[in-house]
């Protein structure tokens, strides 16, 4: 398989307090991998370091191949990003969020266009296109950022705790959305949630607490090392704090 994503000994510090301690991940092209962890494990310290808003000044982190510090362009082209805070322009249309992130990717108006509308037929809001994004539910706004992530065809797509502050049938439909693209494009999918319920048993996934990563794996791997019966268990015995089972 392609290694979508590669970290290896990534440690980042904020003063006296280390957020990340020798952290070391793989996603491969076509996998979902979930970052598991409680508010404060480092995963959005972790996104912030693969997408440049922080440098990593320890181990690598490389994105198909292409090293994010001295190769960051290459590296950058092939990621899409949904992070956990809102980042559509509310004031804009459905269709000039993802355009002007086209743009940004150097794809002419025309490519820009015909891309824009081809995601956003298959999250089902074509007919939302010249809508401004302020009128749309927070489903269908977080639907909208996945699109715009996946206008420039990354090979790689980080969600930082997309589901957060959705209902029941709109987290479930993010996540569908989310597995098909990823059987249907070969797309990696690094997915950090705090949320046990948004795990199968043959996704990989990554258990980080305090910055350390506990365990990875498979879901059933990571289950039967730990000698629990769900991976809401086996991630208390790991850490020694209950895991949240769904966002009830």
């Amino acid at each position: 398989m392609t290694t979508a994503l590669s970290i290896r000994g990534v440690s980042h510090s904020f003063g006296a307090r280390q957020a990340l301690v020798d952290v070391n991940l793989d996603v491969a092209s076509g996998q979902f991998c979930a970052l598991l962890g409680l508010n404060g494990a480092g995963k959005t310290t972790l996104f912030s370091l693969i997408t440049r808003l922080y440098d990593n000044v320890s181990g690598s982190i490389e994105v198909l191949g292409h090293d994010v510090r001295r190769q960051p362009v290459k590296a950058l082209q092939h990621l899409g990003v949904v992070f956990q805070n809102r980042t559509v322009d509310a004031d804009l249309s459905v269709l000039q969020n993802l355009t002007y992130h086209a743009a940004l990717h150097g794809l002419s108006a025309g490519q820009g266009r015909e891309r824009s509308m081809s995601e956003l037929d298959r999250i089902g809001l074509a007919d939302r296109a010249n809508d401004k994004v302020r009128s749309l539910s927070g489903g269908q706004a977080r639907r909208v950022e996945i699109a715009r992530a996946l206008v420039h065809r990354p090979a790689l797509l980080l969600l930082d705790e997309p589901t957060i502050g959705l209902d029941v049938g709109s987290r479930q439909d993010i996540q569908d959305h989310v597995r098909r693209l990823m059987r249907e494009d070969g797309l990696g999918v690094l997915w950090a949630t705090h949320l046990m319920d948004e795990v199968q048993d043959a996704d990989r996934a990554v258990v980080l607490h305090q910055g350390k990563v506990l365990a990875s794996g498979t879901v059933t791997n990571i289950i039967e090392q730990a000698g629990a019966s769900s991976i809401t268990d086996a991630f208390t015995d790991l850490t020694g704090h209950k895991a949240t089972e769904d966002a009830a």
